[in-house]
């Protein structure tokens, strides 16, 4: 037999809509509570509760330390009970004793009652939380509770949603004890329980009816691609099918409406057309206009001006198609994502004829569509003088007028548009070139040439060159206005110019040609003169710096007195040597003089001639580690004047030079020669 407590502890849970673990660990906090306040015991200490599901008897664990001697009962407990709990326990251990106090049932239903109650109220409000959280979005059942200035209040059976006045179908009006149906907006959670905001003119709230009315919608067979919803007057819905040969149209509406009835039913009598949805912007725009018949749609997509649609529909179908105050028009846009604009036939043939006229070019451009211009015209004329509506042959000629001024039209924004683009792109690619950082010695080559580009450049206006008009007009889009910023730009090299859109290598040397041809190069760079040295003595002669080269042979041409009888041509070379160490080898042969110079024929003896020869400047060696002693440098004196004789050696027939002798001595050596 199941005891009291269980029997009451079963009835809360069911009666709460709550877990039994939730409700089992409200109560072990409520005893908790309850020992703490009754026992006076610290919050420090460690205090457990076990209740027994069965029988409801609650046990309080505390933790106390084990002593010799016990002097309080709060904290401690002795070695010999420690023991029964614990029997490794020691002196100075914590165990977790039983210390359920004998009238702890009386004390703890006094004291652990209201924090029981606090416990299972936000125990509910959280489990009334979780559920309604999870059906956000979804539509649920309520009865009109009461009904204010700021809204009605839904009765949801445990809890409450508020229908905000925002939130209302305009034209409702709502009753006591009414059951209506309603979209779950929004759930927030508060200290009073779950804020539950729901609504009945959100378009979500159609899409979860249909799911409800329509199976097909349900196992994803038919889709809903789009929804355009004003609350109580007019609905569009765009759908489409998954899979072949289901009809989605007639999946939403049902034999004989039945199933978009209900749904009327419930958002009280509002209208909702259901069209099939198409990949083609023209065809499907053309649909959500319906019930209004269209005659043609022109799509134009364009980054900066957004989607726009151009509908042309018959005189008669104008008020149809933009719909009271707009509506019609307004929910097609909605409905489709482009921005509509309606025209009746008549305005719009005017308006083709019209920019035919005053462009030539743009009939050449409809191609064979130029053909029934004529037709057109006369038809237009007629029905302007009789008033007479349009007949069915004459609406498709309209109708090929006005599609071959558009296409063409079309064609010439596109066109435009691509050009713009290509110039946005070369604009970007040159200000790139421009604005990027010039390594070190690129920016000295920068600095050169534009300090060589002439004053007057950056004063006459590109007019002023002799361009051709593309070429000109290419130019002036590309935001330059005199040759200064031309010169500026080359001197960043030719990409920076070639950057720019419809300037090419051909275009670019005609824009040097007519800046060569006004005078505006380059000014020509200067070369940079030498300095002279300075000039030292009275010859002005300058001072250049002393040089070691080597010497070099020198060849001496030397002409001597002729007598009477004619000698034969001797050559007489002289030779300056350079001074040689004792590694390296004699001097190199000197060459023979061109022009050989007369000798003096005879036997008798020749008188000596004497010709000093300076040598050239010699270069000193260092002979301390070829033997010397002591290291030191053995050098020659730079510039030695040595004497040198010619005589004439009777057996060899030559001249010969030969060394003279020292200052003091009588006769001159042959023997040193």
């Amino acid at each position: 037999m199941k005891s009291e407590f269980l029997l009451a502890f079963n009835q809360i849970c069911n009666e709460r809509n709550l877990p039994k673990e939730v409700v089992l660990d409200a109560l072990a906090n409520a005893l908790v509570s309850a020992y703490r306040k009754n026992a006076n015991a610290s919050s420090a200490q460690t205090i457990t509760a076990e209740i027994d599901g069965d029988t409801g008897q609650a046990h309080i664990y505390a933790e106390k330390e084990v002593v010799d001697f016990v002097a309080d009962l709060r904290t401690e407990v002795a070695l010999a009970d420690a023991h029964q709990v614990d029997e490794d326990a020691k002196i100075g251990d914590m165990v977790m004793v039983d210390s359920t106090p004998e009238d702890f049932g009386r004390i703890a239903a006094q004291t652990a009652k209201q924090v029981i109650l606090q416990r299972i109220r936000e125990a509910e409000r959280e489990a009334q939380y979780a559920i309604y959280a999870e059906r956000e979005g979804e539509i649920i059942n309520g009865t009109v509770q009461s009904v204010s200035a700021m809204g009605v209040t839904l009765n949801l059976g445990r809890t409450e949603a508020l229908l905000p006045k925002n939130q209302q179908v305009p034209g409702e009006r709502y009753q006591l004890h009414q059951r209506i149906r309603a979209y779950v907006l929004e759930v927030r959670k508060s200290s009073r329980g779950p804020q539950i905001v729901v609504s009945r003119n959100h378009k979500n709230m159609l899409r979860r009816l249909l799911e409800l009315e329509v199976p097909e919608i349900y196992n994803g067979t038919v889709e809903i691609k789009s929804i355009a919803r004003e609350a109580g007057a007019r609905s569009k819905i765009a759908v489409a099918a998954t899979q072949a040969g289901v009809d989605p149209v007639g999946s939403c509406v049902g034999m004989r409406g039945v199933r978009i009835q209900s749904i009327v039913n419930e958002l009280g009598g509002e209208k909702i057309d259901v069209i099939e949805w198409s990949g083609d912007p023209a065809t499907y725009i053309a649909k959500a206009l319906s019930p209004a018949r269209v005659l043609t749609v022109h799509v134009d997509d364009d980054l900066k001006d957004g989607k726009t649609a151009l509908v042309v529909v018959p005189d008669d179908q104008l008020s149809l198609a933009i719909g009271r105050e707009g509506q019609n028009a307004r929910l097609a846009a909605k409905l489709t994502g482009w921005r509509i604009d309606i025209n009746g036939s008549t305005e719009s043939i005017r308006s083709a004829l019209k920019h035919i006229e005053e462009d030539a070019a743009l009939g050449d451009e409809m191609g064979e569509t130029k053909d029934v211009v004529p037709t057109v015209q006369a038809v237009l004329q007629r029905h302007a003088e009789h008033s007479l509506p349009w007949n069915t042959d004459e609406l498709q000629a309209i109708r090929k007028v006005i599609d071959g001024v558009q296409r063409a039209m079309h064609e010439r924004r596109a066109a435009e548009r691509e050009r713009e683009r290509a110039a946005e792109k070369a604009r970007r690619a040159a200000a790139q070139i421009l604005e990027a950082p010039l390594e070190a010695g690129r920016q000295e080559q920068v600095e050169a040439y534009r300090a060589r580009i002439p004053p007057a450049a950056f004063d006459t206006p590109l007019e002023a060159l002799e361009l051709s008009a593309r070429v000109m007009k290419n130019l002036q889009r590309s935001d330059l206005a005199h040759v200064g910023h031309i010169h500026e730009r080359l001197s960043l090299g030719d990409e920076a110019m070639l950057a720019i859109d419809g300037i090419g290598p051909k275009a670019l040397a005609e824009i040097k040609q007519a800046i060569e041809a006004k005078g505006l190069g380059l000014i020509p760079a200067v070369e940079p003169v030498a300095e002279e040295p300075a000039l030292s003595g009275a010859e002005g002669a300058p001072v250049q710096p002393a040089a070691e080269v080597e010497p070099e042979p020198v060849a001496v041409e030397v002409a001597l007195p002729q007598p009477e009888a004619a000698a034969p041509e001797v050559q007489v070379v002289l030779e300056a040597a350079p001074a040689l160490s004792e590694a390296e080898g004699p001097p190199p042969a000197a060459e023979a003089v061109a022009e050989p110079a007369p000798l003096i024929a005879g036997t008798a003896a020749m008188p000596s001639v004497f010709v000093p020869v300076v040598d050239e400047e010699e270069e000193e060696a260092e002979e301390g580690e070829a033997g010397l002693p002591g290291g030191k440098k053995k050098s020659k004196k730079k510039g030695k004047r040595k004497d040198r004789v010619l005589v004439y050696d009777e057996n060899l027939g030559e001249v010969i030079a030969v060394k003279g002798r020292k200052r003091g001595q009588d006769a001159w050596g042959e023997d040193e020669a």
